[in-house]
This record gives structure tokens, sequence and C-alpha cells, in this order.
């Protein structure tokens, strides 16, 4: 009996680790029925934050949510909408993975009348789209090419300086928006030799980073470093994402700068993830773009309950965000700068978070 007992014991154990390695976050029941929260992955803080909003704001409303990590593996995250549409649940809120790799699962989706909301990542290839909650991406870009702008001084002629591109993955429809935001702000300077990239890698095809990956970016930035840069120093660096941007600080540290005369360049980031915003206020990263995902959190949440409602969702633009089907109707939320001067105003005012977090 005891043997029996501890098998059993492991097997459940098991079962429990197996979930947890898929993302499972669990599931609650409601009077007003279910909706299916699908999420990238538990590796940024901000997707966490996503999830853990949205289950917040639906509960209040009365839904029961099923909240879902796919761990950045497609197949999972197509797995796991199949089984929310296998559960019952009467709408999903994805942020898919790859734009492109969920027509059949949301076919499947229709076919069931389960209604779908793209949250911050646009899914393509699709005619079952309801809406689209995000922020304005391509402003994203433009205040991060912009803020490099202002602080070389390339307004007032100042340059040339060296500077390096960083894209986001390219399954990812935002990607794109951030940089060609960013590009419309440095390509002029780029062509009047202001900016130099040395390393000649200026389109997205040759600056994407898959995945969002930190390690990869690391690992460019060595490389770019030690092909280019031996007797130069680097003087900016354009990088979508807090966690490339980790990555990319890392290599420079790694080979002195930040260190005795040799400063750091400007990076800039974005989603004011922790560690970053404390890598700001350490005089690391210079600069990432806050999107307030609380908010983010709430219009997806009316935004279902809309369609759930049967009535329309409140919507600010009708003409971007074409997934190749369609033009899907969405709702762009404002994103704003951050650096050292004003992450108390944005950031502790705000309540994202407390100086304590901050270490302050």
């Amino acid at each position: 009996m005891k043997k029996y007992s501890w098998m059993m014991l492991t097997m459940a154990l098991v079962l429990i680790l197996s979930a947890c390695g898929n993302g499972s976050s669990g599931s609650s029941e409601g009077d007003k029925g279910k909706v299916g929260i699908a999420m990238p992955t538990k590796s940024s803080e901000r997707w966490v934050n996503d999830g853990n909003n949205m289950v917040k704001e639906f509960e209040k409303l009365g839904y029961g949510t099923d909240l879902q990590y796919a761990e950045d593996v497609v197949e999972n995250q197509v797995s796991q909408i199949e089984n929310m549409i296998t559960k019952g649940v009467n709408a999903i809120v994805i942020a898919s993975i790859d734009g492109e790799a969920l027509t059949d699962v949301l076919q499947k989706a229709h076919d069931a009348n389960v209604k779908v909301i793209a949250y911050d990542r646009l899914i393509k290839k699709s005619e079952y789209v309801d809406y689209y909650a995000t922020f304005d991406n391509f402003k994203v870009g433009v205040l991060q090419g912009s803020y490099i702008e202002e602080k070389l001084g390339l307004k007032e002629g100042k340059g040339p300086f060296n500077i390096e591109l960083f894209g986001g993955s390219p399954d990812d429809n935002n990607a794109y928006f951030f940089f060609d935001g960013a590009m419309s702000i440095l390509k002029p300077y780029i062509e009047s030799g202001k900016l130099v990239v040395r390393s000649k890698q200026t389109t997205m095809d040759q600056v994407a980073t898959l995945r969002w990956d930190g390690a990869a970016a690391q690992a460019r930035m060595d490389n770019l470093l030690s092909a280019n840069y031996a007797s130069d120093n680097l003087d900016a660096v354009l990088s979508p994402y807090d966690g490339i941007s980790i990555g990319i600080l890392s290599s420079l540290k790694g080979i002195g700068y930040g260190s005795g005369d040799k400063k750091l360049p400007v990076v800039t980031g974005q989603d004011a993830e922790l560690a970053s915003v404390k890598s700001i206020l350490a005089g690391e990263q210079t600069q990432t773009v806050f999107k307030d995902t609380r908010e983010l959190a709430k219009k997806a949440v009316e935004m279902t309950e809309s369609v759930l409602k049967g009535t329309e969702a409140e919507v600010n633009d009708t003409k971007t965000y074409d997934n190749g089907v369609k033009i899907v109707p969405a709702y762009l939320l404002e994103p704003v700068s951050v650096d050292a001067a004003n992450v108390d105003k944005v950031l502790v005012e705000g309540g994202y978070y407390t100086k304590d977090q901050l270490g302050q």
C-alpha cells in the first residue's frame, strides 16, 4: 500500500510539473460565462502583468477566465486555444506568438461561435478577428527614434555618430511598426551621414531578433562590436524592447563600456520592465517606452464584453491594421517615453511601481 501511494504521488507531481511546463495558469468560473486568455510567455514580466490584469477585470464583471501561457511555442498556443474552445469559452483574448499561425484554430473558434480579440499583437490571415486592442505602435518607434535624435543633438547639426539598429521578432506584426516608426526619424540622418551604421545592417530583415530574445541580441551585439568597433566607439543603439536592451548592455559592458572614460551609448527600450527601469536609474539603459498594460487590459475586457453582448466596441482606428484578409477595427492607446528624468512622475506617481520596487 505504501509503495502504491508513492507511485500515485509521483504521478501527480509529474502531471503538475507538466502543466506548469505548458504555461498553465489555472481558471476560474463566472456567472456571465467564461473567457480564454492566451498569452505568449511568462519570460517577459509584462505578459504576466497583462494576464493578471485581465483576469482581475473580467472577474470584476462576473466572467470566469482560463489564462494560459505558451512559453513562446506556437504549437503550445494553438493547443491551448483548441482546449479553450473545447471547454466552451465564449470568447478568447489572444496575444499571439506568431501572428500568421492561428488561421486554422480561429476557424474552429468561429465554428463554435467563440469571439476573438487580438491583444497587442495583430492576428493575421484570418477574417475571424473581431477587434484589436493595442498601443499606437508606430508612435512607439517614433518615440525611440526621437529620443536618440534629441540626446545626440542631431537636430542641431551635431555628428557624425555611430549607431546600430535592432528590430523585434519578424513573426510579430508590431515589430515592423516599431522599426518603421523609429526609422521615420533616423533614416534621414543615416542618409545624410550624421548617423553612421558601420555594420551596414539597416533593414528589418538584417536586424530582426527572433522571439524578442535578449540572448540572441547579446550575441549579435558581440559580433557587431568585434567586427566594426575595435577602434571606434558606438554612440547609440536603437533597441525596440527592454529584454533586448538588457542583452545589448551586457555585451557593451563586457568590453568596457560604462567604465572609465568609455561611456555607454544611448540605448532605447520598451515596456518599462522593472530590470530596465532600475538600469535607467543606474545610468545604464537610457530610455524605455511605457505602455500602461493596466489600461490595455481594461480596453480588451471592454471589447470582449461588447462582442458578447452583441454591441459594437469603441474603436479609434479603422484603417491601419490590415491583417491580409480584413481591416481589423482597433483601439490604440498612447505610449509614453520614460527616462531618468520622469520615472517618478510617470511610473511611481502613476502607481505602476513603488519606490521600494525601484530601490529608491
